[in-house]
């Protein structure tokens, strides 16, 4: 057997920074609020909650005071800065940049249609972290579109300004996007450049992942993508992996590998999401060693 761990997979910068904020203030003063799970990787949040981080949701934040907490990279909304600052809470704001520049565009976008009764449409997963952040820097008054059936929610007869949770599908939005185009022109007959405004503020180091996927998943017989459940990411990464190679499997861990997925000279890849560590493919690397003969172990 021939064992590839993907080099393009695992922690995005954003999530890596994260990471990397909690550990070394956890070095310094060892019990660290986060508000929501840092990372959508259950492994990934034992470990950590093991050495002093504490996952905590917006309710318990209203009640604590006078410590310390992690702002996640997804960033938060307006009101999360300011319970901090009415309760003495220090942040240690490890939003990532590309969300924070992100949040100041939809910022900037409302102020300027509310002046023409516009509406801020954001193509992303309702309830979200992140989207929660981006809706909140127009007084929650976005409007949050997954498929095509959401388009409803919006009055074509004003205009559109369109933005994309940083971590969705390049195909998708852009199929979201030609969507709007077509119901405008229903609606209206008038050019959509005139009150249709798309902005592709997809992250590029995600949405890069699936081309690298699919070239990936096309040099072994057997993939493993290994991610969190909770991950929209992996399971977004894992359909581009299953579409390319029928002999492709999700597991969070090797207690759900499958030794029967193999044959003994299979060559396999592992992969996984912008939320999995690499300590995790590694061990999964590992369990493969210890239960088949393996040309070069990893």
């Amino acid at each position: 057997m021939k064992i590839e761990i993907d080099d393009n997979s695992g922690y995005c910068f954003g999530v890596e920074f994260a990471i990397q904020m909690a550990e070394d203030e956890m070095a310094e003063s060892g019990t660290l609020y986060c508000l929501g799970d840092i990372v959508h990787n259950d492994l990934e949040v034992q470990r950590l909650h093991e050495k002093g981080l504490r996952i905590i949701n917006r309710e318990q934040l209203q009640e604590l005071k006078d410590c310390k907490v992690l702002i996640r990279a997804h960033g938060e909304p307006p009101e999360t800065y300011q319970t901090a600052l009415e309760n003495n809470i220090e942040l240690i704001d490890a939003s990532c940049p590309v969300v924070l520049k992100l949040q100041n565009r939809v910022k900037n976008a409302f102020d300027n249609v509310e002046e023409k009764d516009g509406q801020i449409v954001i193509y992303g997963k309702p309830g979200h972290a992140e989207v929660i952040g981006l809706t909140g820097q127009t007084n929650n008054k976005a409007i949050v579109v997954k498929e095509e059936a959401d388009l409803d929610k919006i009055d074509f007869s004003k205009p559109v300004t369109l933005f994309s949770q940083t971590t969705k599908s390049t195909k998708g939005f852009y199929e979201i996007k030609s969507k709007i185009e077509e119901r405008i022109k229903q609606q209206s007959g008038e050019d959509t450049n005139e009150v249709f405004n798309a902005n592709d503020s997809i992250c590029r180091q995600v949405s890069n992942r699936e081309p690298q996927l699919l070239r990936f998943s096309t040099k072994h017989d057997v993939i493993l993508f290994v991610s969190g459940k909770k991950s929209s990411n992996g399971k977004a990464l894992y359909g581009v992996c299953k579409s390319n190679n029928d002999r492709s499997y999700f597991v969070e861990d090797e207690n759900e590998i499958n030794l029967d997925w193999f044959n003994s000279n299979d060559s396999v890849g592992i992969c996984g999401a912008t939320s999995t560590p690499r300590w995790l493919m590694e061990k999964i690397a590992r369990f493969l060693t210890n239960n088949f003969a393996v040309s070069e172990p990893v």
